[in-house]
C-alpha cells in the first residue's frame, strides 16, 4: 500500500512522503468536520474505543473556533 501511495503522490507532483497512516487521519477528520458522529467514525475505523478513535480525529481550527463560540 505504501508504495502504491508513494507513486500516486510523485505522479501527481506531491514533494513530500505520505503514509497510508496519514490518510487515515485525514479520513477521520474530514468526517468530523463535516458532522458526522464519534460513534460512527469509531465504527468505520474500526476501533474498540472512543478515545483512540479521538486521537485521529481532530477539528479544524475554523469549526474549533465556531464551536467554543456557540457553547462559551
Amino acid at each position: 500500500m505504501r508504495y502504491i501511495i508513494k507513486r500516486i503522490s510523485s505522479r501527481t507532483g506531491i514533494n513530500k512522503d505520505i503514509h497510508p497512516h496519514q490518510l487515515r487521519h485525514s479520513y477521520a477528520t474530514h468526517l468530523l468536520n463535516n458532522g458526522a458522529p464519534i460513534e460512527v467514525i469509531q465504527s468505520l475505523m474500526g476501533h474498540e474505543k472512543s478515545e483512540t478513535t479521538r486521537i485521529y480525529a481532530q477539528l479544524s481550527g475554523k469549526l474549533r473556533k465556531e464551536f467554543y463560540q456557540k457553547y462559551f
